[in-house]
């Protein structure tokens, strides 16, 4: 069961609507950069996903930890249990997942595991990522997938939606504000 929605800090930041002529990187990543807003608005980690199978969204979400206290509420998580289920089969072989977030440990773990082609992530993390960040688990000769990966696309504004959510939150939890 969801939980009601927390008083969040005021989000600075508007939902971007990017042209659907053009359905490259960029645009698939704005729609992920929009699903983090939504995640701030709720009170959670602004974190999003979107994931692309043949030119068409399949699945969207955004971190959900906290509203419903599952600890696997990641965007990519949910996100990729939507997929699955839009396609009905749990591999995900030709789609692509683009978040704005280097994906963690358990959700490199489930990106690979769902056979998904290709991960396109906005920000490096270099503390808990898990594609090039902290470590790579899809540089492990051992694993039977491997996901084509590209880093960077859309970083900045990215970034600068983490970093202003991370600074309101602090900015709330400091006595006298």
């Amino acid at each position: 069961m969801v939980q009601p929605t927390r008083n969040a800090p005021p989000c600075p930041f508007e939902k971007v609507f990017p042209s659907q002529l053009k359905r490259d990187d960029e645009f698939y990543m704005w729609l992920a950069y929009n699903q983090a807003i939504d995640a701030w608005r709720q009170d959670e980690v602004p974190i999003g996903a979107v994931i692309e199978l043949g030119g068409e969204v399949i699945a969207s979400a955004h971190n959900q930890r906290d509203s419903t206290r599952d600890p696997t509420a990641h965007a990519e998580i949910l996100a990729l249990g939507q997929a699955a289920k839009a396609i009905g089969d749990w591999r995900l072989n030709d789609a692509t997942l683009y978040v704005t977030k280097e994906p963690c440990p358990m959700c490199s773990g489930a990106t690979l595991m769902s056979r998904v082609k290709r991960v396109v992530f906005a920000v490096s993390d270099p503390k808990m990522g898990c594609l090039g960040g902290a470590t790579d688990l899809n540089a492990l000769p051992q694993v039977n997938h491997h996901l084509e990966l590209t880093r960077g696309v859309l970083e900045q504004p990215c970034l600068e939606l983490l970093q202003a959510y991370f600074k309101a939150k602090r900015a709330e939890d400091t006595p006298g504000s």
